[in-house]
């Protein structure tokens, strides 16, 4: 039997860097249904809705006939968000979709969830995609996170800073995540009872929560790169990236 799989978008209105940021118009459409009718695109939920915190969010999803949940103000991530809107879900697998990803890939989407759902690999509970770095402006930049791979597919570290290190210019072999994930519902309801992780809280990165309590997340490597929205200068460059769309 299939797993039933449910996709949540956490949309946090009080973004320090830009308030107001799910809101915010691209070519005439708010980010945040950009990212849910992407994400439908995938093919792969049983269910899909925003997970939202206020109710600006809530109003302009109903306008749009998106589905969305109202969650609490003061969840430490949104993996905590998408937990809230997701545990009352019959799913076996639930996905976090980043709010602030109008460009999503859905094939990135199909990638996120393959080793969750291939029946050989039981003990894989988390996994997330990457792409390569190929601009060392993106290798030095704080917003990008780097991570480092083993062999198994399995990340070993994720930083803000430039992983791994060069002496000079961009690694021959560097990569940035892409802040989607899967989890299989356990999984996820563990992360959200466990403390935030001294790593966690020195990196501001949720998945250091999961990796510093032992548990493995499984990489996919994708071919699109992220284009997320961190600031409002980072809209003009989306809209230039739409091209005639």
């Amino acid at each position: 039997m299939a797993p039933k799989i449910v996709g949540v978008i956490p949309a946090r209105y009080a973004s320090t860097r830009f308030p107001g940021k799910p809101l915010a118009l691209i070519r005439g459409v708010p980010m945040v249904v950009r990212v849910y009718r992407r994400a439908l695109e995938s093919g792969i939920f049983d269910a899909l809705l925003v997970a939202a915190d206020d109710e600006r969010v809530s109003s302009l999803c109903h306008d749009y006939g998106v589905p969305v949940c109202m969650t609490r103000t003061d969840h430490s991530s949104g993996s905590d968000r998408v937990w809230e809107a997701a545990s009352g879900q019959n799913a076996d697998i639930i996905v976090n979709v980043q709010g602030d990803e109008p460009l999503l890939d859905p094939v990135s989407l199909r990638r996120l969830i393959e080793p969750l759902c291939d029946p050989e690999a039981d003990a894989i509970a988390v996994s997330s995609v990457y792409a390569p770095i190929l601009d060392p402006a993106d290798y030095a930049n704080p917003n990008v996170v780097k991570l480092v791979i083993a062999a198994d597919g399995r990340a070993l570290y994720f930083s803000r800073a430039p992983i791994p290190y060069a002496r000079e210019g961009l690694p021959e072999i560097v990569f940035r995540h892409i802040g989607l994930y899967a989890y299989t519902r356990l999984a996820l309801e563990r992360f959200v009872h466990m403390p935030v992780s001294p790593l966690e809280r020195m990196e501001n990165l949720e998945q250091l929560r999961l990796l510093e309590n032992g548990i493995p997340i499984f990489m996919r490597r994708v071919d699109a790169s992220a284009h997320g929205v961190d600031t409002p200068e980072d809209l003009a460059r989306i809209e230039a990236l739409l091209g005639g769309e």
